[in-house]
């Protein structure tokens, strides 16, 4: 019987089309470190010609799963379930330094967890966006704390009170005639990290609507953990988030009976993961199936018992109201000049991987962001090159991550665009990282942000 690994490689005719849409080869420039490099590594592995040790563990390392090969293979190769299924392998103890394995359990033991990492951050609110925070990263003293540390003290934004608790109702009624009724998924780092964006979503919906339930207990979907190969404690997780819309929706349930049209996300890379519940909580689905712009099939439900869908891909898929698009206004007034002579606000959209190369979401997000009046959207040269977030990448290995994500700010400044848009919260704080150590004053927003301040007035 034909092995996994032979059925998933044998279609790899080294043609070399993988390796400029490669972020790791893009940096460290060695075959061992690009997609074709990996392949023959598992191939090797697979024939007993090479054993699986930390020197070899290393390169499947510096992959960071962001599958731009997948989308720029000719050959159709599924290097995304070769990625997937060697993930847990990497695991083994005896693959990584006992640093770096403790870094690992601490990241998982915080990250997916918001009350956990309220609790951590609490006392940080007196030192994160502060003139403390600048001082110490001019100090240069983080060097001190090596490079893991230093990266995760680069990615700390400034904490916004509403970071340290859900203020949202369980259920948030349509302005209007309801269209669709939808559940939220807030997101784990999100929802600290950057809570504007979940309350931009909530209003752009509810003016669409588009009744919102927001389930109270609910955590992170295992995003984190998924691409990671941690494969039980991201069952767990996914779970549990089941559980929290099990326990709001339905007959004699606080949100009500009628069911939800879709269950909606904010953030990429938990786009890619809730898209993938089926297979991970032990579904009929087959992964093999699941390629980019997949859709669960019939044989294949949603442990939600509604489809998933990012929240871009939701509003281009239904359109926006009518008295939504008619109150979108531009998002630069022009000092009383008439709306003729505005100056359109050049905006550019960067494609977080997950969503490009994992979803297939390309069109819709321009689309929403195209009906904004005065709006003149440019594309950044290397759009489908990963930022160097990728989960938790960008802590675990920062060199690489850092020369991605300085690559990434130069092209995105590089379009001569006022703004920024990221639908990702782990691109948006690489980017913003990034571009403030380069002095470019170019704000990063949630497409969901623009869309809310349009409507609302800038």
């Amino acid at each position: 019987m034909t092995s996994f690994v032979a059925t998933n490689t044998d279609p790899c005719v080294h043609c070399g089309f993988c390796l400029p849409t490669c972020a790791s080869y893009r940096v460290l420039g060695t075959e061992m470190d690009s997609p074709r490099g990996r392949i023959h590594a598992l191939k090797a592995i697979e024939a007993g010609e090479l054993v699986l040790d930390a020197t070899v563990a290393s390169h499947f390392d510096s992959c960071l799963g962001c599958l731009a090969c997948v989308t720029a293979c000719p050959s159709g190769v599924r290097y995304d379930l070769l990625i997937e299924a060697t993930r847990p392998k990497l695991n083994a103890p005896e693959l990584r330094s006992s640093g770096q394995q403790a870094l690992r359990k601490l990241l998982f033991a915080l990250l997916p967890y918001p009350g956990r990492l309220r609790a951590l951050l609490t006392p940080l609110r007196l030192y994160a966006g502060t003139p403390l925070q600048n001082l110490v990263r001019r100090s240069g003293l983080l060097r001190l704390m090596g490079p893991q540390l230093e990266a995760i003290e680069g990615l700390l934004p400034p904490l916004a009170p509403e970071a340290f608790a859900d203020r949202f109702p369980l259920v948030v009624p349509a302005q209007g005639p309801r269209r669709y009724r939808v559940g939220l998924v807030l997101g784990c780092v999100q929802r600290l990290f950057d809570p504007a964006v979940n309350r931009a979503a909530v209003a752009v919906l509810s003016a669409n609507g588009i009744e919102v339930v927001i389930p109270p207990a609910q955590g992170c979907c295992g995003a984190m953990t998924h691409h990671q190969g941690e494969l039980e404690q991201t069952q767990t997780l996914a779970q549990q988030l089941v559980a929290s819309f099990a326990a709001v929706v339905g007959p004699g349930k606080a949100a009500g009976a009628e069911p939800l049209d879709a269950v909606l996300v904010g953030a990429s890379g938990c786009g890619h993961t809730l898209k993938h519940y089926p297979e991970i909580l032990g579904g009929e689905g087959a992964l093999e199936s699941n390629g980019p712009g997949h859709r669960p099939g019939p044989g294949s439900e949603q442990p939600f018992q509604a489809p998933v869908a990012d929240i871009q891909e939701f509003l281009a898929q239904v359109g926006l109201s009518e008295a939504f698009r008619a109150a979108l206004q531009p998002l630069r007034h022009g000092d009383g000049e008439p709306a003729s002579a505005i100056r359109p606000l050049r905006l550019v959209y960067h494609d977080a991987c997950h969503m490009l190369h994992g979803q297939g979401i390309h069109d819709q997000p321009r689309d929403l962001l195209g009906q904004i009046p005065h709006m003149q959207l440019l594309e950044a040269v290397e759009a489908g090159i990963c930022c160097g977030s990728a989960g938790i990448y960008n802590l675990v290995e920062p060199e690489v991550a850092s020369e991605l994500g300085r690559i990434k700010a130069d092209d995105l400044a590089a379009t001569g665009a006022e703004l920024a848009v990221s639908a990702n919260i782990g691109c948006s704080l690489q980017i913003r990282k990034h571009l403030g150590e380069t002095g470019r004053d170019l704000p990063v927003l949630h497409p969901v942000q623009v869309l809310e301040q349009s409507f609302n007035g800038p």
